[in-house]
């Protein structure tokens, strides 16, 4: 799994690719808050468009990055989900609490 990080008028953007399972997300939370922390963003996009298989891993991510963005009074949205990874955050309901743009 990588990430990559960018930003441009306090929006920021994770992009995230590979595979999103227990094993790889070691360390990206902590990552991610960091990342939070700096930016201090209105609005994160997560791009999810390089994801190639997600389980609950992924499913925690997103919902500390809305726990997180809440905090800072702003939004959060996830794009470019592939089949796979969208029907695990169907499954988990996650498309009521984090708007997915197709």
């Amino acid at each position: 799994m990588s990430v990559a990080y960018a930003t441009h008028n306090r929006i920021l953007t994770i992009s995230l690719s590979g595979d999103i399972d227990h094993h790889r997300v070691k360390g990206l939370l902590q990552n991610l808050d960091q990342e939070l922390d700096e930016v201090l963003p209105r609005q994160v996009v997560v791009n999810c468009s390089g994801v190639t298989f997600m389980d609950s891993s992924g499913i925690a991510i997103l919902l500390r990055l809305r726990q997180r963005m809440e905090a800072l009074s702003g939004t959060l949205q996830v794009t470019g989900l592939n089949e796979q990874p969208a029907r695990v955050l169907r499954a988990a309901g996650l498309h009521r609490l984090i708007p997915i743009v197709e």
